[in-house]
C-alpha cells in the first residue's frame, strides 16, 4: 500500500524523531558482521531523509550514536565513526539538492577529531538551507543533557544572573541541546523494541510513540509514510478530554 497518498499534508508532524534500531540483528540474520548492518543502515537514512523532505516535514532528528554506545566493542565504535565521516561526505549533495540544513546535538567534543571536522564542514556548507533541519544526535544521552541543563541554570542562579522564581519550561528549553527545535510530535523506533533508550526524554513529553518490527536497514520511506499516517489518525489531547477538543 502506498501511504503517501493517504497523508494529509496540512497535518504533518513538525518534528519527527527516530531511534534507528536493528542494524546488528539484521546483519546477524544475514550471517554478516555487525559493521555490514551499519553500512546498510545508511541507505535507510538517505531514504527517510528524502521522504521527510518530500512531504514537507520541517524537522527530523536521528539517534545516530548514544553516550552508552561508547561501551560497545572498539571495532564497532571505530566502524561507526568511519561511517559517520564517509556518509557525511557522500550526503552533502543529497542535503543540498533537498535544501536541508544539518544540525547536531550531544557531546560533540567527545567525537574523534576527524569526525568533528567533517561534521562541522557539512553543517557550515548547509547552513543556508531552509526546507528542513536534519539533526544528528551524536554521543547523545538525555540524562546527560538534562544534567548539563540543570547545572547551567544552577550556576546562573548562584551568580544571581537568574532568579529561581523565573525558572519555568521556557528557561529549561533554552538550556537544552535542542533549544532551537520544537518539541517532538512523532517518535519512531524500529526493530520491535519498545523503549526510549535515554533519547529526548524532555522533548517527547507529548509525542506520539510508534514502534515497528522492521529492522532499520529495511526501513524505507513508505514505512515512514505509514508511521505518519498512523500518527495523523490518533487523537492528541495534551491532557484535555475528547469533548474539549471537539
Amino acid at each position: 500500500m502506498n501511504y503517501k497518498d493517504k497523508i494529509n499534508l496540512d497535518k504533518l508532524p513538525a518534528h519527527v524523531a527516530i531511534i534507528m534500531d536493528g542494524n546488528g540483528r539484521w546483519a546477524k540474520q544475514k550471517g554478516l558482521l555487525r559493521a555490514s548492518g551499519h553500512e546498510e543502515g545508511t541507505k535507510a537514512v538517505r531514504d527517510v531523509v528524502e521522504g521527510c523532505a518530500e512531504l514537507g516535514v520541517k524537522n527530523l532528528t536521528l539517534y545516530a550514536f548514544s553516550t552508552e554506545n561508547w561501551n560497545r566493542p572498539k571495532l564497532e565504535v571505530d566502524t561507526l565513526m568511519r561511517l559517520l565521516v564517509s556518509s557525511l561526505k557522500k550526503e552533502i549533495k543529497t542535503l543540498t539538492d533537498n535544501n536541508i540544513r544539518l544540525n547536531s546535538i550531544g557531546n560533540i567534543s567527545s567525537l574523534p577529531k576527524k569526525a568533528r571536522r567533517e561534521l562541522q564542514d557539512v553543517i557550515d556548507k548547509t547552513s543556508g538551507n531552509s526546507h528542513m533541519v536534519l539533526t544528528l544526535a551524536l554521543s547523545y544521552g538525555s540524562r546527560e543533557e538534562l544534567t548539563n541543563c540543570i547545572r547551567q541554570i544552577a550556576n546562573k542562579v548562584k551568580s544571581e544572573e537568574l532568579n529561581p522564581d523565573a525558572v519555568d519550561e521556557s528557561v529549561i528549553n533554552e538550556h537544552l541541546y535542542t533549544r532551537n527545535l520544537p518539541d517532538v510530535d512523532l517518535l519512531i523506533r524500529t526493530s520491535g523494541e519498545q523503549r526510549i533508550s535515554n533519547f529526548l526524554l524532555w522533548q517527547i513529553a507529548y509525542a506520539e510513540l510508534y514502534f515497528t518490527k522492521i529492522l532499520w536497514p529495511e526501513f524505507r520511506r513508505n514505512d515512514l509514510f505509514e508511521a505518519i499516517y498512523n500518527y495523523q489518525n490518533r487523537e492528541r489531547r495534551f491532557g484535555k478530554t475528547s469533548e474539549q477538543l471537539s
